[in-house]
C-alpha cells in the first residue's frame, strides 16, 4: 500500500472514530516516564511520530515541555489537536509521512514511542530503526510502549514479541530498558511492554 493509501487510510479511520486501542487519555506508563524527568528538559527537542490524538503530546504541553513536534500524515488528528490546544505552535505541528522526514531539517533529544511502531506494516520495521536513529541525535533515546502480543491480523494494530523487537532495534539502539509495563491502562495489561533505547 504506497504512502498516499495508507494516509487515505488513517484519516478514514480519525473521521470514523475508530481506532480501536485509542485510550482516550495519556498512556499511564509514558506519563510516568514524563512525571519523573528534570526541570531540564523540558526545553528537550522531542519528536511523538504518528502521534494520532496526541494525549501525550498534550500532556507534555500542559507539564511546561516546550519544543514538542507532533509529526502524523493525517490531518484529521492534527487539526483536533491544534482546536484542543490553540495556543500549541503551529510550526510543531507537521502533516507528514514520518519516512519522509529530513534528518537535516529535524534532529530531537528524544523520541516518545506510543505503538506508533505498531501501527506502520511490519515489514516497514527495519525502515523504522534506521529513520528513528537518524532523527536522534547521537546517545539520545527512544522511549515508550509497543505491544507485546500477536494479533494475528493483518491490518493495524500489528503486535509482536520482545525478541523479535530486540532484533529489530539492535543494529542501531543500545536497549536499556526493554520489559513488560507494569502499570498499564487495564484494557492493555499483560499486553505492553515499555522501551528505553539509546541511539548508538
Amino acid at each position: 500500500m504506497g504512502n498516499v493509501s495508507q494516509a487515505e487510510f488513517w484519516q478514514q479511520r480519525y473521521e470514523q472514530d475508530s481506532i480501536g486501542w485509542d485510550m482516550g487519555q495519556v498512556s499511564p506508563p509514558l506519563k510516568a516516564y514524563i512525571d519523573q524527568l528534570p526541570k531540564s528538559a523540558k526545553a528537550q527537542a522531542i519528536l511523538v511520530p504518528g502521534a494520532g490524538n496526541a494525549y501525550e503530546v498534550g500532556y507534555l504541553y500542559e507539564q511546561g515541555f516546550t519544543n514538542v513536534t507532533l509529526v502524523d500524515f493525517a490531518p484529521a488528528p492534527i487539526n483536533d489537536f491544534a482546536e484542543r490546544y490553540p495556543d500549541f505552535p503551529s510550526e510543531h505541528l507537521v502533516c507528514a509521512d514520518f519516512f519522509e522526514l529530513s534528518p537535516a531539517q529535524y534532529q530531537f533529544d528524544w523520541v516518545l514511542e506510543q505503538t506508533f511502531f505498531c501501527a506502520i506494516d511490519p515489514s516497514r520495521r527495519d525502515d523504522y530503526v534506521k529513520k528513528m536513529a537518524s532523527l536522534l541525535k547521537p546517545q539520545s533515546k527512544l522511549v515508550g510502549v509497543l505491544f507485546d502480543v500477536d494479533f494475528g491480523r493483518d491490518e493495524p494494530p500489528f503486535g509482536g514479541t520482545k525478541e523479535a523487537y530486540q532484533q529489530h532495534f539492535a543494529s542501531h539502539f543500545d536497549i536499556d530498558i526493554m520489559e513488560r509495563c507494569y502499570n498499564s491502562h487495564p484494557a492493555r495489561q499483560g499486553s505492553e511492554l515499555f522501551i528505553k533505547l539509546q541511539a548508538k
